[in-house]
C-alpha cells in the first residue's frame, strides 16, 4: 500500500512516523517543497530574540532520521501541483526543476496554511518579510544581522505580531505596530484588551490601529510605509496580518473547501474524495463548544490529525472529537490565554450568553510575589454550560487555562465547573483560585 503525504510539518511528519509504527511494511513518501521538516514554527519569535542561537535548533527531527531510521521516503524540495483523484497520482516540480509523479492507495494533505500578503505596491521590496517557515526565520535573522536594523515596522497586532514585537525589543530594536481595525485585539474582553495595549506601549512600543496601508516605498536605504495621513520609516517591514490554509490544489482536485476555504474534513479526517484526508493548518475541524466547524490553525491539533489520519489509513478507526481553540501566548510580562467562545461569539451562535469579569490575585494575598489575574468567564443562561474563558496575567495564566478547556470537551455547566477541586497552596493560588471565583460570580448572573 502506497501512502503519499504532501507537507513535511507538524501534521505531515507525525502522520509518516505513526504510519510506520503502526504498519512497518507500509510504503510512505512525503513531497515537501522546502528544504525543512518537523520543526518548531512557534519557536520562531524566541530564537530570534537571541542571535546567539542558530535557527536549526527549532528543528526537532532532521529528514536523514526520518529516512534512515525510520524508512520513510521523505522527499525534500518537492512542490505537489496537482492531486488527479480518479487515478490516483500526485504530480508536481522538484527544485531541480524535474517532473515528478507518484500513484497513491491513501492521501494525507497536509500542505498547511501561508501568511496574507497584501497585493499593494512595495510588498514585493526584500526588507519585507513574513514569518511562517523556517526559511522565513532565517531570512528575517539574517537581515538584522547583516543590516543592522534598528527600526522594524509590524503590520497586524495578533498572536505573531506581538511575539515578534517582544522578540526584536529584546534586540534594542525600536517598533511601531499598524492595523487596519481601530480596536486593539478585538476578540479579548476590552478590559482585558487595555492591560495588554498598556504593556505593549509601557515597552517603547508605538501603536497606530484604524490605518490602512496604501503602499511601500524605498527611501534611500529605509522604507517608508504610507498609510494615507500617516507615514512610518524603518529598516524592515514585517508583515503579520494573519494566514490563509493552502488548499487551491485541493479544490483544482474536485475536493470540497469549508470555512476560510479551508479542506472541510470528516471527524475521520477525511475530505469530500475517497481515500484523501486533510490536516493541520490547511483542514477545518469541528468546535467542542458549538459542534459546528470552524477553522482555527493550531500546533497540536496539527499533531493529533496526523496521528488520526495514519491510524485511518492503517485500518484502526479513529475520530477527532473537536477543538476548543484554546490558546495562549507571551507578550512582555504578560501570559495571554483563551479557551471556547467570547461573549460576542457565543451569542452570534445562538447562546443567551452572559459574562463575567474578576479581578483576583495570582497566589495567596499574603505571600509575596502575587500579580494580578483578570479572568473573563461566558455561560449560557438557558443550559448552565461553560462556554468559553480569557485570562491575563504575569504568572499562573498559561496552564490554568487548561482546566476550563477540559471542562469545555465534557460539556460541564457553570456550576458543576465551579465546584471541581482544584489544587491549593499559598505560592501557587488563593484558597479560591480565580476559576472559581469567575464561575461563583458568573451563577450569580445565570
Amino acid at each position: 500500500m502506497n501512502f503519499v503525504i504532501i507537507g513535511g510539518d507538524a501534521a505531515g511528519m507525525s502522520a509518516a512516523s505513526r504510519a510506520k509504527r503502526n504498519q512497518p511494511d507500509l510504503k510512505v513518501t512525503v513531497l515537501e517543497k522546502t528544504m525543512d521538516v518537523s520543526y518548531s514554527a512557534c519557536g520562531m519569535p524566541y530564537n530570534i530574540a537571541d542571535p546567539g542561537r542558530a535557527i536549526d535548533d527549532l528543528v526537532v527531527r532532521h529528514a536523514k532520521v526520518f529516512r534512515e531510521k525510520q524508512d520513510i521516503n521523505l522527499l525534500t524540495g518537492y512542490r505537489a501541483e496537482k492531486i488527479d483523484p480518479v487515478h490516483k497520482t500526485v504530480s508536481g516540480t522538484s527544485r531541480e526543476g524535474k517532473n515528478f509523479e507518484f500513484s497513491f492507495d491513501g492521501l494525507l494533505i497536509a500542505t498547511g496554511a501561508s501568511p496574507i500578503i497584501p497585493d499593494l505596491p512595495g510588498f514585493d521590496l526584500p526588507a519585507v518579510m513574513a514569518l511562517k517557515s523556517l526559511e522565513d526565520g532565517r531570512k528575517i535573522k539574517q537581515f538584522i544581522k547583516s543590516n543592522a536594523v534598528k527600526k522594524v515596522i509590524i503590520l497586524g497586532m495578533g498572536y505573531i505580531a506581538l511575539e515578534m514585537c517582544e522578540a526584536l525589543r529584546a534586540l534594542q530594536i525600536d517598533i511601531d505596530m499598524i492595523k487596519p481595525r481601530p480596536v486593539f485585539l478585538p476578540w479579548l474582553n476590552g478590559e482585558m484588551a487595555q492591560v495588554v495595549k498598556k504593556a505593549v506601549e509601557s515597552n517603547n512600543v508605538n501603536l497606530y490601529p484604524g490605518k490602512m496601508v496604501e503602499k511601500i516605498e524605498k527611501s534611500g536605504d529605509r522604507l517608508r510605509v504610507v498609510c494615507g495621513d500617516l507615514t512610518l520609516e524603518g529598516d524592515m517591514v514585517i508583515v503579520a496580518v494573519g494566514v490563509t490554509p493552502n488548499s487551491d490544489f485541493a479544490e483544482k482536485a474536485g475536493i470540497e473547501l469549508g470555512i476560510n476555504n479551508s479542506i472541510s474534513v470528516d471527524r475521520r479526517l477525511k475530505t469530500s474524495v475517497d481515500n484523501i484526508f486533510a490536516a493541520g493548518d490547511c483542514a477545518d475541524a469541528f468546535h467542542v463548544v458549538t459542534g459546528q466547524k470552524t477553522w482555527i490553525p493550531l500546533a497540536l491539533r496539527a499533531n493529533r490529525g496526523g496521528w488520526a489520519v495514519a491510524d485511518n489509513i492503517c485500518g484502526k478507526e479513529t475520530k477527532l472529537q473537536g477543538i476548543a481553540g484554546t490558546a495562549v501566548f507571551k507578550v512582555f510580562e504578560l501570559e495571554v490565554a483563551q479557551t471556547g467562545l467570547n461573549l460576542e461569539e457565543a451569542s452570534n451562535y445562538g447562546f443567551e450568553a452572559t459574562e463575567t469579569m474578576v479581578q483576583t490575585r495570582s497566589r495567596a494575598h499574603a505571600h509575596p510575589g502575587s500579580s494580578t489575574i483578570w479572568v473573563q468567564m461566558v455561560g449560557d443562561k438557558k443550559s448552565g454550560r461553560l462556554l468559553g474563558v480569557q485570562m491575563v496575567g504575569q504568572e499562573g495564566v498559561a496552564h490554568r487555562i487548561n482546566a476550563p478547556a477540559v471542562a469545555l470537551h465534557n460539556h460541564m455547566t457553570v456550576e458543576h465547573f465551579s465546584q471541581s477541586d482544584l489544587a491549593y497552596a499559598p505560592p501557587f493560588s488563593p484558597v479560591w483560585d480565580p476559576m472559581l471565583t469567575a464561575a461563583n460570580q458568573l451563577l450569580k448572573k445565570m
